[in-house]
Parts: C-alpha cells; structure tokens; sequence
C-alpha cells in the first residue's frame, strides 16, 4: 500500500469516530433548535390565539348532525277509528369495510338477519369499497335488538316508522300505500303527502371514529309529526260494504266491482269497496289489478241507471204531460242504421211505465222528440264528463261528448246510458240531486264539518216526483225487486250493459248495475253497486246487483239508527 506524500508531509486520515466540526455541529444544533422552536409557536398558537381551528378539526371528526325522522300522521274513519298508523321500527345497516371477516360471527350475524352466510358474504364483497350498505329494513326493535346484541363491529342501527293498515284489504285501494322510506305512493296517502309527512328534525351528537353514538348535544330543530287526517268513511259501513261486495264476486264468478255510498245529506262517502284487492301489510303475489281504486279512476258506460236522469230533463222541458203515453210496439225500432230493442214488446207505456219496465224504445221516442240538447246539458250540469274534485290521484273525468251534429242514433243511445263514460263515485253523485229536491252534492272522502249548500241542477217537483216514480221500480213484480229493504222505502234502477272493448261491443259481457236512495220518506244513503262480468245466466242488474244493494242498504240504515219510514198508502 503507497501513501501518498506531498511537499514531504504524510497527511492523517480522520477516524470516521472523530467528532463534528465546531461549525457544521453548530449549524446542526441550530436548525434542531429552530424547528422545536416553531414547533412551539405553532402549538402555542393553536392552543392559545386560534384555538377555533383545532377544536373545529376535532369536532369535523366527531361532531354530526343526524336527521330527526317526524312521525306520519294518522289516518282515521269519521267516528276516530285508525285506518292507517305509524309503527316505530329499526333498520339495521352495516360499514362493509368494519365487518370482521372472522367466520363465525358472520355466521351468527347471517342467523340472526334470517340470511344464509353466502348471501351476506356476497352482499359484503358487492359493497366492499363502500362504507353503506342495507342489512333489513324496518325490523320490529326486538327483532333489531337480537342482531344489536351480538355486538358485531360495524353493524348499527337507525330508528324509522312503518306504515300500518288494521283494516287490511278492507280499505286498501283508498287509502293507498307508502314505499319503504315512508313516503306515500297511492290513494290518500299520495294525495295528502305534504300533510301527512310532517317536517323531520335535526340533533348534534359525538360519534367516535367508527361511527358509534357517544353522546347527544342538542337538539337543533325539533321534528314536527305529520297531521292527522279524518276520512268520511264509517269503518262499520265500509267493512260491511267489502263483505257484500267481495261474496257477489265470488258468487257469480265475476271479474270485480264496486260500492259507492254517500251520505245524501251532505256528499259525504260513507263507504267505498273494491273488488279484487289486496292486503297493504302483505304486499307479496300482489296483484296489481288491486291497486285501483275502481270507483273513482275507472269509467264505465252506465247504461239504464242513467234514464231517470234523461227522464229529468224530458220532464222538465215541458214538451210533455205526466199522462202522456208512448207506443213501444213491436219492441224494436230503426234508426241510422241501428237497430234498438227492449227486452220484449212492452205496447203503450207512461212515463213512470218507461222507467219501470226501463223501455229503450220509449226513452228514444222520448228524446228524439226535444229539439234542445236538453239530455247532455242536464249530464253536464250533474258533473259527467267533470272531475269530482276529490284530489284523489288519477281521478277519471269520464267523457260526455259535446253535442254537435250528432246523429239521431247517438241522441237516442245518451238517453239510455250509452255513449258517455262514468265512474261510479260521478253516478253517487248525480242520484244525489233526485235525493235532495233537485240539489246536487259534491262527493268529498273527509269528513265536512258542515254540510254543504249543494248545486241547484233539477227541479224540484221534477225529482220528487222521480224519486216517487223509482219507488215503483222496487216493487215485489218489478225487475228491480231484489233491492227491497224490509222496513224502509227504496228508490232505485237497474242497469245491464255491454262491455265494449277496442274492438267494439263483446258479445255475453256485461256490467250489472243498481243505483238507488233510502229512504225515500227522508233520503239518507246513495248507493251505487257495479258488478264487472258476472258470468252465468244471472248477469241483469236486478239478479246481481240489486241483491247487494239490498243487503247493504239494509245494514248502512240500520247503523245508522235510521228509524223505519212510513210505507205508501
């Protein structure tokens, strides 16, 4: 080894061991003490002149503000009886990034939820970069409380209300639904959301870093339950109307129907029953023909039950006497190119006989002699062709069509039911004006606080003396007979129509219909019941309906402490 020699001198290697340079050490220990002197300001700083920033950084961490759900308010019949109530649940839900992969919890935490460990794993793995994720929704909180209690990192709970229903399918298509988050999807529940919902509230609370509640603060904003809502439905009435109706359906085989009735005094709708239905707290193998409210978004051609109505605004015109007679003979008659017949040759008729034995040919005869649209804008001033103005979502308005350059055909056929489209709720509401002198009632699904003053339409010795003439039409030889009630005097008729389709009339299907009042002495109820493709060789109105209309007439006055009137000397 050469060591290198310069000007005579060896140089000394400096042992890697040797301490630092008095200078370089200096400028170390300077900026050493320079940093922790910083270091010290800033913590100084922060704890002392901007303490806001750090408490705002802790709080960015562990303060939040959770939303106060606002309980939905409480749907009830007219006496206070519940028909749709909210129900306290828990909805369980988990941060799939803090669920220990540790197999046997995940198979208690599987148990415990009512799913198999391969579901839960594969729903965990599906939301593995998330930090949210559903468990079950709305479980009873002793059903929650169990899963609750096996303590499994990153499972929590959050408070929610279910939406429950006692009358079941009784009252499903009315009221409507509400989907999983509380929010009205049908019926009444739609219709009055904003009302029903109420306002939800905020609170701050201390959650630590895995999201647990530590403490609450406060109170920021108090949730303000949803109102209350009172329907005009009697639950008594109702349940009794759906039981009559449902038991018709079945009997004859039938593909639905409906029962309106209304309390003819006010306009109230005492009940209103839909067939098919469904149960709204089991909405599984739903069918969803059941969902529709077919008494108000429905329309059908009313047929017969529409001829006292045309018989209003024949009498009314003054063209005729009350002893005037028509000749139905030979029971048929042409006219435009079709052919109109009654049910056999009735020969001469009265008015009160026309609407007796329900003449076709009579009530044509009759109309083709007014040079007036007298007919339709009678209809029309009786709400058809009109909404209700109920707010119920997807209200029909029906279809009268205007009358221009009509052929004698179509006059003919609007003065016994064809041509025009209505819902049953719109009929209720038009037999109310024979019921009240001539003064129509608006239908309305809340209680009134006071009746209404109504809508002069007809008048009044006109609907007298219609409602005296459909008292006839119940008699014991009569079509309508069936809808007898023993006790009260009943006004009422019938109806059986063709059902029409895209394709034009279908042969063998029909709607059955009765539509009448009692008691006639002093009018209470309207009551309009349609029976959808009844088959068999029952399908008249008066061998359908008719019988319905007895049975929940009958029952509705009896409730109601309607004493028994004075019968017809």
């Amino acid at each position: 080894m050469s060591t290198e020699v310069r000007n005579g001198v060896t140089p000394r290697r400096r042992s890697p061991m040797a301490p630092m340079g008095g200078v370089r050490y200096g400028l170390v220990l300077g900026l050493v003490i320079l940093g922790m002197l910083l270091l010290a300001g800033r913590i100084v700083t922060l704890h002392v002149f901007d303490r806001s920033f750090l408490q705002g950084q802790g709080d960015a961490r562990t303060l939040r503000t959770e939303s106060l759900t606002a309980h939905r308010g409480m749907i009830t019949d007219r006496h206070g009886e519940p028909l749709a109530v909210s129900t306290p649940v828990v909805t369980l839900w988990a941060n799939p990034q803090e669920v220990p992969g540790d197999r046997i919890q995940r198979l208690m935490l599987s148990q415990a939820l009512g799913m198999s460990l391969d579901d839960l794993d594969a729903r965990l793995e599906r939301f593995a970069e998330r930090e949210f994720m559903y468990l079950r929704r709305q479980l009873t909180p002793a059903a929650a409380q169990r899963v609750l209690d096996l303590r499994v990192p990153g499972v929590y709970a959050q408070h929610e209300y279910k939406r429950y229903y006692p009358a079941g399918e009784v009252v499903a298509q009315l009221l409507g639904v509400t989907n999983v988050d509380d929010m009205g999807q049908e019926g009444i529940e739609l219709a009055y959301q904003s009302y029903l919902a109420g306002t939800p509230g905020l609170r701050r609370v201390i959650k630590d870093r895995r999201g647990r509640l530590v403490r609450d603060l406060a109170i920021l904003r108090e949730a303000q339950p949803g109102g209350d809502l009172t329907l005009a439905i009697d639950q008594r009435l109702q349940y009794m109307a759906y039981r009559e109706l449902k038991a018709a359906v079945a009997e004859h085989d039938a593909d639905g129907g409906v029962v309106v009735m209304m309390d003819a005094r006010t306009g109230e709708v005492l009940a209103m029953a839909n067939q098919p239905s469904y149960n709204p707290n089991n909405r599984a193998g739903l069918d969803p023909r059941g969902l529709r409210n077919q008494a108000i978004v429905d329309v059908f051609e009313p047929g017969s039950v529409m001829k006292p109505l045309a018989m209003a605004a024949i009498m009314e015109s003054g063209r005729f006497d009350s002893d005037v007679v028509v000749d139905t003979s030979p029971g048929w008659m042409r006219i435009d190119r079709f052919t109109i017949r009654d049910i056999r040759n009735y020969g001469e008729l009265d008015l009160a006989g026309i609407l007796e034995k329900s003449s076709n040919i009579g009530m044509s005869k009759l109309v083709l002699e007014l040079d007036d649209p007298l007919v339709p804008d009678l209809y029309r001033r009786l709400g058809f062709g009109q909404s209700t103005e109920t707010g119920f979502p997807g209200e029909a308005v029906g279809h009268l069509p205007a009358p221009v350059r009509w052929s004698r055909s179509q006059w003919a056929a609007l003065s016994y039911g064809y041509g025009l489209s209505a819902s049953a709720l719109q009929l209720a509401s038009a037999y109310t004006a024979l019921a009240n002198g001539g003064v129509r009632l608006s239908p309305s699904l809340l209680k009134l606080d006071e009746p209404p003053e109504g809508i002069p339409t007809i008048d009044a010795d006109v609907a007298h003396e219609l409602l005296r003439i459909m008292e006839r039409s119940v008699q014991p030889d009569t079509g309508g007979r069936r809808a007898s009630v023993p006790g009260y005097r009943v006004a009422g008729k019938t109806g059986t129509v063709r059902k029409n389709s895209a394709s034009g009339y279908e042969e063998n299907v029909y709607r059955s219909l009765f539509a009448g009042i009692a008691p006639v002495s002093d009018p209470r109820v309207v009551t309009i019941v349609m029976i959808d493709h009844p088959r068999g060789e029952s399908y008249f109105g008066g061998a359908v309906a008719a019988p319905v209309f007895s049975r929940v007439t009958g029952s509705a006055l009896r409730l109601l402490d309607v004493p028994p009137d004075q019968r017809v000397r």
